[in-house]
């Protein structure tokens, strides 16, 4: 532990305030994940979409009395408890603690980089070495230069081998993080295309990335990427190596494939030999290909690395949202049981608006280099603190140490007693996270709680999602807000999901279109400012109830407003002007009456006017979308005038904010954008897809020349033919435009056009020549196969494809 002079000294800032040297514990730069407020030092860090120094008052309220800020004017009188170290730079500072907690083990340490497969080697390593190290690795993909000091931090006494991958977005970024993770040993995956626009070319950001290994003592690497290898040997760094073309340390001779197996021949010191990897994959073969490097290296048993790589297993590399029996939602991280993994799940549980009990179904912690007693200490303490009200624990393990969680607790030796005593109705209108070591088979008891519903799936990645929001933010003025568009069911990805994870990246309002969508909202836990773009007469009522504001477009809604409208209580409401759309909105002839009505009612308060842009997606339109901008300019100033008050103003929408930055005014609305797609078309690159929609086969048939498919018959198949019967159609949301080959699905990575026409739940796909069975996966829209492709393909756009799919698609939301 450290206490605060030592931080002073680690960092060289200046202590503003001390009123007691406490020990820190623990390290958080997430105002959002603060569970234990005792011992925790909170770094006030200023990134490009937030400012740590907002939430100093939040977390000094919550019990938090450490801080690292980089300005410090009157802190000490409004936290007079508080301990406030003034540094440089807040990151800066954060990293040096952790290179300085680095620097006092003297364990062999893996420094993991590459563009691809590090956090699988990383986590295959620790399962492949776990018999014989106490292990401490990066939880999940904590790779960044927040990511590594975090979990470098977890190092203790406990530990004999760490292993920590790094990754870099841009020059200059792994030097600090070499000084960080002070890696004895190195590891390089592979050279590919992630983060190349953050450097000049592959040979530049290997170069980059060898940084990393300047002090190591010995890296593992593939001799066939001709850049690390041309790299390597210009550093003089010791390296060991496999190679499937030339002369390594390992040297890979044939590779077969035998049913789910890949079977390996490969001579390692002058001596053949012969493994069996349980993947067929390319990128799984190679990533255990690293692996087995590092094994042989360290001179493990060759049958134990056959039987070790035998019950390897793939890294649940995803942590997933779904909804399950009697109104529960479950939240899956199986597979990732360290306590690390622990923490971070707890915290997505705990991020989600309360809705029933939290419960936990947790088993034994397994390899945890921990000794039991601190360790489910620790557990007990984290449950505490994310206020988890029920606990299940799963194993003889937890089981002997339950009485240091208290409160609602029931233990199972084992998942399969759990499950003979398993009653749906034991549990109703909860949120469930079920975590559990890979030996314990937990993806049963997910099983167990999934709603049984239509196969078919719509994934939401909500990473992606939280990408395209910063992409967006990142083009906004300081001081601009962010409306978000949530309406139609979110564009069809989930209305309640995606708003909880706006609400927790703290945006300012969100948009819906009628009155019950932003009642579901509220009923979910949504505390957002809400606006109704199209509240109906019958339904103002709710708005006040739960605390709604409506979108006023005429006269004739805002008299059915206003007679509904109680004189002791305050409204808000939004106007909105029709600068040239033609749809809804005030015109200037308008004015009279309608300042006239809101003067009679001082009760109700205009806390913004906006406008839409008719075509601000096109250039050619440009003249048209000034002549908007210009009127909306005029009417708002007007309206401001009339009203004696100012109000927030906007009218960009997603294309806007890309096309006209120069108009953000008070704020913008995002809508489609946040969803993957650039409607301008000229930035799509920026943006990543958020939503998969996914089916599977089920039935395969052959069918010869002639022979016809499908309603109307109008399949006919011009050769002998095999097709696939696909678990979807146009009930799902499935275009039947896509009907006789116009469009098309990828089954197995390979496109297989539609035959026939699309049926009301199913339709059927031309799979000659493709290698498919029943019950494989078939991607219907995705990153491979675009939304902005398939609405090309029928003559619409990528707003009807989304917002058709159908509400009985079960929705999957993931982060990584």
């Amino acid at each position: 532990m450290l206490s605060f002079r030592q931080l002073q000294a680690i960092t060289g800032g200046t202590v503003v305030q001390l009123p007691q040297d406490s020990a820190v514990v623990h390290l958080l730069t997430d105002s959002r994940k603060l569970s234990q407020p005792a011992g925790t030092l909170f770094f006030a860090i200023k990134g490009r979409h937030n400012d740590g120094h907002v939430y100093l008052g939040q977390l000094y309220r919550l019990g938090v009395r450490q801080f690292v800020v980089e300005a410090s004017a009157g802190l000490a009188q409004l936290y007079p408890e508080a301990s406030i170290l003034q540094v440089r730079n807040s990151l800066e500072a954060l990293q040096a603690v952790a290179a300085s907690h680095r620097a006092q083990f003297r364990i062999p340490v893996l420094g993991i980089t590459g563009s691809n497969g590090k956090t699988i080697v990383k986590e295959w390593l620790a399962q492949l070495l776990s018999p014989e190290e106490m292990v401490v690795k990066s939880p999940r993909s904590y790779n960044s230069q927040i990511g590594v000091p975090l979990s470098v931090w977890q190092l203790d006494a406990n530990h004999t081998l760490g292993l920590f991958e790094a990754g870099i977005s841009q020059p200059g970024e792994m030097q600090k993080l070499q000084q960080i993770i002070q890696p004895t040993l190195g590891l390089f995956t592979n050279i590919g295309s992630a983060h190349d626009e953050g450097f000049a070319d592959h040979r530049q950001k290997v170069a980059e990335k060898m940084q990393l290994f300047s002090r190591v003592e010995l890296l593992f690497y593939c001799l066939d990427h001709k850049l690390i290898h041309e790299a390597v040997q210009a550093s003089g760094i010791p390296s060991f190596t496999w190679s499937r073309h030339q002369q390594a340390d390992v040297e890979i001779r044939s590779s077969t494939t035998s049913g789910h197996k890949t079977i390996l021949g490969y001579t390692f010191r002058g001596e053949r030999h012969s493994l069996a990897i349980p993947f067929t994959d390319e990128a799984s073969v190679e990533n255990a290909l690293h692996c087995l490097a590092v094994l042989l290296q360290r001179g493990t048993d060759l049958t134990a690395i056959q039987d070790r790589l035998d019950r390897l297993q793939p890294v649940a590399m995803r942590l997933e949202m779904k909804e399950a029996i009697n109104g529960c939602y479950l939240i899956d991280d199986t597979y990732n049981n360290d306590l690390a993994g622990l923490s971070i799940a707890l915290d997505l549980l705990a991020s989600q608006p309360k809705r029933g009990r939290r419960t936990l179904i947790l088993s034994d912690l397994l390899e945890s280099g921990m000794p039991e007693e601190k360790l489910y200490s620790e557990v007990a303490s984290l449950t505490k603190a994310h206020q988890v009200e029920r606990l299940i624990g799963i194993g003889p393990t937890i089981q002997a140490h339950g009485a240091k969680f208290g409160g609602d607790t029931i233990f199972y030796t084992s998942t399969a007693d759990f499950l003979q005593q398993f009653s749906p109705e034991q549990f109703r209108n909860e949120l469930v996270l079920v975590k559990g070591a890979r030996v314990f088979g937990f993806e049963k008891i997910v099983q167990a709680f999934q709603q049984k519903v239509h196969g078919t799936v719509l994934e939401v990645n909500l990473d992606a999602l939280v990408h395209n929001l910063n992409y967006y933010r990142s083009k906004l003025a300081s001081g601009t807000k962010l409306m978000v568009m949530v309406k139609a069911f979110a564009y069809g990805s989930g209305s309640f999901e995606v708003a909880n994870l706006l609400q927790f990246h703290r945006v300012d309002y969100l948009a819906v279109a009628y009155v019950d969508e932003g009642v579901s909202l509220r009923e979910h836990g949504i505390t957002l400012p809400i606006m109704v773009m199209n509240p109906s007469p019958d339904s103002l009522a709710k708005l006040h109830q739960y605390s709604l504001e409506p979108e006023i477009y005429s006269l004739e809604l805002l008299r059915d407003f206003l007679a509904t409208a109680q004189p002791d209580i305050r409204y808000k409401i939004h106007l909105k002007l029709d600068t040239g759309m033609h749809r809804l909105g005030f015109t200037e002839e308008d004015f009279d009456e309608l300042f006239s009505l809101l003067k009679q009612h001082p009760q109700v308060r205009v806390v913004s006017t906006f406008s839409h842009l008719a075509g601000a997606d096109e250039a050619l339109h440009d003249d048209f979308s000034r002549m908007q901008l210009q009127n909306f300019s005029s009417l708002a100033a007007e309206e401001e005038e009339r009203l004696g008050y100012t109000v927030l103003k906007h009218i960009l929408n997603s294309a806007g904010i890309v096309r006209f930055p120069e108009h953000q005014l008070d704020m913008v609305r995002l809508g489609i954008g946040l969803y993957g797609v650039e409607s301008t078309g000229s930035e799509q690159e920026a943006l990543q897809p958020v939503s998969t929609l996914k089916t599977a086969i089920s039935q395969i048939k052959h069918i010869r020349q002639g022979e016809t498919v499908g309603y109307s018959r109008k399949g006919i198949a011009d050769t002998d033919k095999t097709i696939a019967t696909i678990a979807i159609g146009y009930a799902d949301g499935y275009d039947r435009r896509f009907s006789n080959g116009t469009g098309h699905v990828l089954v197995n990575g390979h496109h297989a056009p539609i035959i026939g026409n699309v049926c009301m739940d199913m339709c059927m796909v031309d799979v000659t020549g493709i290698p498919a069975k029943v019950g494989d996966e078939v991607t219907v829209f995705g990153p491979q196969l675009t939304l902005v492709e398939l609405a090309q393909r029928i003559g619409t756009i990528p707003y009807e494809l989304l917002t058709n799919v159908s509400s009985r698609v079960k929705r999957i939301f993931f982060s990584e």
